[in-house]
């Protein structure tokens, strides 16, 4: 049975891993979205496969570079013209390099602000100014283990986790009288292309599913009720 509930979300980095399974678990139970990442086809098929799971739900998706701020800007738009009133923003997009701080190169770190830091403080900013206005929403920021344990592998991928973290903590307290929920999703190793051709087995990782579940957790709870900040790790702790 097809499922509506009036409501709409944006997710960014919506074609592969964490993204694409909050996007199918947030159509199930019947939200209207609006889908973006940089690659087309692979936002095509998502559709497809949000169309079967529930034909009900309206479905916008557009391709953008998050790697420049006027097309996230363009994003912003974009959605709001579909969606004059935004439910939830899951910003889920981000880049990472495995590359430690002392051996990248001049632009990592300006790469890693634009994706990781940049385009969800954007997001929140234009969206969070509307939820405020409606005095209802929620705001999803998809950050790392690595902004609690330093991975020196990937300096400017933990420094943006970082500054994300913090992000989400200034934008909680901002918007906590408006009525809007924010929380902080810290997703320890899971189950993504960045993980391609480990010879660890799949099963000992955390799967996206998981962090699509911890969202419809937190979009279960109370008005009064808000789940600040999840961590999932591994079973093995890593």
């Amino acid at each position: 049975m097809s499922v509506l509930n009036g409501k709409s979300a944006l997710i960014t980095g919506a074609s592969k891993g964490m993204g694409k399974a909050i996007a199918l678990a947030l159509a199930v139970e019947g939200y209207d979205l609006a889908i973006c990442s940089r690659n087309i086809e692979d936002l095509k098929e998502l559709e497809e496969e949000i169309q079967k799971s529930n034909p009900s739900v309206k479905v916008h998706f557009k391709a953008f570079d998050f790697s420049l701020s006027k097309e996230v800007e363009k994003l912003a738009e974009w959605v709001e013209n579909h969606f004059p009133i935004l439910d939830v923003l899951v910003n889920n997009v981000g880049i990472y390099e495995r590359v430690s701080l002392l051996n990248e190169g001049p632009n990592v770190l300006g790469g890693h602000m634009q994706v990781n830091l940049y385009t969800p403080h954007y997001l929140s900013n234009y969206f969070g100014k509307m939820m405020r206005d409606a005095k209802k929403g929620h705001i999803f920021n998809i950050t790392s283990i690595a902004a609690r344990e330093p991975v020196t592998a990937a300096g400017s991928y933990t420094i943006t986790k970082f500054a994300l973290s913090g992000l989400t903590k200034v934008l909680r307290e901002e918007l906590r009288e408006s009525g809007v929920k924010v929380t902080e999703i810290i997703p320890g190793s899971t189950l993504t292309s960045s993980w391609d051709g480990t010879e660890i087995p799949s099963e000992q990782f955390v799967q996206p599913e998981d962090i699509a579940k911890v969202v419809l957790s937190c979009l279960s709870l109370s008005p009064g009720a808000n789940i600040e900040e999840v961590v999932i790790k591994t079973l093995k702790g890593f």
